[in-house]
Order: C-alpha cells, then sequence, then structure tokens
C-alpha cells in the first residue's frame, strides 16, 4: 500500500486527504511512531498486515490547501435495486389503447374492494393493459386474454411472470395470494 504523508507548516495530511492538527495528541502519536521508523497504528489497521511504503513531502514552508479532487470513473459492479417484478407506473400510450382492451374483454369490478392494474403482454407482441381486484383469480386473466384475442382460445399458452420468471401454474390463486398485483404478465405459448 502506497501512502504519501505532506507535512505542512500548519499540519500534515495523509495522501489528499484533510489536514490534520501537529497540536491534536493523536496526530503526534501518529507522528512520533514515523520518525521512530514504526508504520503508526493506524495505518497498521487500514492495511491488515499488508506491506506499507510511507513516503514524505515537506511543505512546511507553505500552508496546507485543500486539493482539487481529480475525476476517477467508477470501476466497480453495479447491482440492480428495487422489486423483482417491475411495477406498472405509465399509463397507456393513448386512451384508445385503455378502452380497447376494456370494450374487448369487460372484467367486473367490484369497487368496495382494491384493486390494482396488470399489464399482459401476449406472445403476438401486444399488450394488454387490465384493472382487476385483488380478489381475482389467475384463471381470470386467462379469460379475459382470451376473451380479448378470441385467436387464442384454441392456443395452450402459460402465464409468467417477469424476472425472476416463474410460471403461474395454480390459477385458483387471487392475485393477492400470487403476488402479482401492479405487475407485468408474460404469455407464453407452448
Amino acid at each position: 500500500v502506497q501512502i504519501l504523508l505532506k507535512l505542512w507548516r500548519n499540519g500534515f495530511s495523509l495522501d489528499d486527504g484533510e489536514l490534520r492538527s501537529y497540536s491534536d495528541p493523536t496526530n503526534a502519536q501518529f507522528l512520533e511512531s514515523v520518525k521512530r521508523g514504526e508504520i503508526p497504528m493506524e495505518i497498521q489497521r487500514l492495511v491488515h498486515g499488508a506491506q506499507v511504503n510511507l513516503d514524505m513531502e515537506d511543505h512546511q514552508e507553505q500552508e496546507y490547501v485543500k486539493p482539487r479532487l481529480r475525476f476517477k470513473a467508477f470501476s466497480g459492479e453495479g447491482q440492480k435495486l428495487g422489486s423483482l417484478t417491475p411495477e406498472i407506473i405509465s399509463t397507456p400510450s393513448s386512451p384508445e389503447e385503455e378502452n380497447k382492451s376494456i370494450l374487448n374483454a369487460p372484467v367486473l369490478l367490484d369497487d368496495s374492494k382494491p384493486a390494482t392494474k396488470v399489464q399482459i403482454r401476449l406472445a403476438d407482441g401486444s399488450r394488454l393493459i387490465q384493472r382487476f381486484n385483488h380478489t381475482h383469480r389467475i384463471k381470470d386473466i386467462r379469460d379475459f386474454i382470451i376473451q380479448s384475442r378470441p385467436a387464442f382460445a384454441t392456443a395452450d399458452f402459460v402465464l409468467v411472470t417477469t424476472f425472476p420468471n416463474k410460471e403461474l401454474t395454480d390459477e385458483t390463486l387471487t392475485l393477492q395470494e400470487a403476488d402479482i398485483l401492479n405487475t407485468v404478465i408474460l404469455q407464453q405459448l407452448k
């Protein structure tokens, strides 16, 4: 590990860190260890037994000036945060699209019960967006697809959640039990 100790008129700094006052007892102890040729405990804890190369620069005729930090591009790994299944945040691209799915296959909603929107991406590339009650069953989604797109009435298909893909095999589950409220469902032909 490479560390640069810079001595200034009003204190010292490590690498391009903050100014540390000479009068602070912890800093004085740090400098005493360096004068004795030892690696200070603070650095030993920091490097966990790795080899340390401590360089020094003498700037004692100058006052400390905080250095401008150089841009360093991110070089780590990224992690995706949030829900495993994307929530439907946007509304349909046009009012006609919303009405098209409602006109094609009316779903009886109970306004006294909580409702959710489900987006269904069909195997033909189109999509349907429909409101369902939390108590509707997965079978109701299948029936909605068949009523909205009669061409799928004879097709053998499964309903699958998005990432992670999970086939919704138990069609007696409610949307809430299946944990598919405000989500996207994929239709896949067998």
